[in-house]
């Protein structure tokens, strides 16, 4: 079975995270949310999802993927936590998937990770991108690191991270259920 990290910070934003994790589960995978923080956590629309566990008790854990969304606060929430670059970093280096949505991908160029790669991001941060090759495209897939776009853009990379992990066939199967206009 599938592990799958997807870090919660305040002021995430819900959709990127939760699309995600529900299309992620419903292929079959263990997603884990990990809080940043104790307890609840708020995301950017004010709705507050209880995490699974507190990310210091799963950081060294197994994982095929990492999943960061974004959201203007918790993007940067994300990027000023060392746990979540300790554990990108590693995952990376174990070869697993890096992935990262909205304005996450800046924290994966914080980190050092998409240097020359090709990336995308929402348009309000494409100027943090660092080196990496901006690609207006709704998904990007570049080896293991895998980026998108924004909110609209959620399932279509949950997609991409089902595939990622599980092949094409999965996504179609999936999509037979949850009837997304491919």
């Amino acid at each position: 079975m599938k592990r799958v990290l997807v870090p919660l910070a305040p002021g995430f934003e819900e959709i990127e995270a939760l699309a995600v994790v529900d299309i992620l589960r419903r292929a079959g995978a263990t997603v884990v949310l990990a809080g940043t923080v104790d307890g609840e956590i708020e995301g950017r629309s004010s709705i507050k999802v209880v995490p699974d566990a507190l990310l210091e008790t799963v950081m060294e854990d197994e994982f095929d993927m990492i999943v960061l969304p974004g959201g203007g606060p918790g993007t940067e929430n994300l990027k000023s936590d060392e746990r979540v670059a300790s554990v990108v970093k590693r995952l990376n280096v174990e070869g697993g998937y890096v992935t990262a949505i909205c304005a996450a991908p800046t924290v994966l160029n914080a980190i050092g990770l998409i240097d020359g790669r090709r990336v995308t991001c929402h348009p309000s941060v494409v100027g943090q991108l660092g080196s990496a090759k901006y690609v207006d495209e709704r998904v990007v897939v570049d080896g293991t690191v895998v980026t998108s776009q924004g909110p609209g853009t959620a399932i279509e990379f949950a997609y991409a991270l089902v595939e990622a992990l599980y092949g094409a066939e999965k996504v179609t199967e999936l999509n037979s259920v949850v009837l997304v206009r491919l």
